[in-house]
């Protein structure tokens, strides 16, 4: 069983994990990593953003997903595959939170078209902050927990991540 208001903070890299079970953090150092808690690893292998995103559909098929989170530093997948499911996620309303390590393209410009397309936010990170990290994690609970108005108000209340994603957000 999942929580509804936090889906996903699981790897695009991990194909030897089912997706339910493993939290895991690619594209994160390890110092970032054990911020994150214990059940939270590093795994190395070829991107599987495409199957985090599917699940993700297939969970919101199933009831509410309030929002994906996503964690990476790379794509190395098709763009108008991840941009057709991304189509799917805007569709059942699950808005992605894309957080990127280093902001490097062509992953930076898929990564903020499935934020836009799915109502969600795209931020960099740099490696090494857990501070940041955490805090961008903390502002996706609000949001998920409160919808985009808690993430507003938290967002003027406490500056940092929390306004910087409200600042990501699409406002077609």
């Amino acid at each position: 069983m999942h929580a509804p208001w936090l889906t996903l903070l699981h790897s695009y890299r991990d194909p030897l994990h089912h997706l339910e079970r493993e939290q895991v953090c690619t594209g994160c150092d390890r110092l970032s990593v054990g911020a994150l808690g214990p059940g939270v690893s590093v795994l190395e292998g070829q991107t599987q953003i495409l199957r985090v995103l599917k699940h993700t559909v297939a969970e919101a098929q199933r009831g509410k997903v309030n929002a994906l989170v996503f964690i990476g530093d790379a794509m190395e997948e098709s763009a108008d595959a991840l941009i057709g499911a991304a189509g799917e996620l805007a569709l059942r309303g699950v808005p992605a939170f894309i957080f990127h390590e280093g902001g490097e393209d062509p992953a930076g410009s898929v990564f903020r078209k499935i934020a836009a397309l799915t109502k969600g936010a795209y931020s960099q990170f740099h490696a090494g902050s857990a501070k940041e990290l955490r805090d961008l994690l903390t502002a996706v609970a609000v949001f998920a927990a409160g919808g985009r108005k808690a993430l507003t108000d938290y967002g003027k209340r406490t500056g940092g991540a929390a306004l910087q994603l409200t600042q990501g957000f699409d406002t077609r």
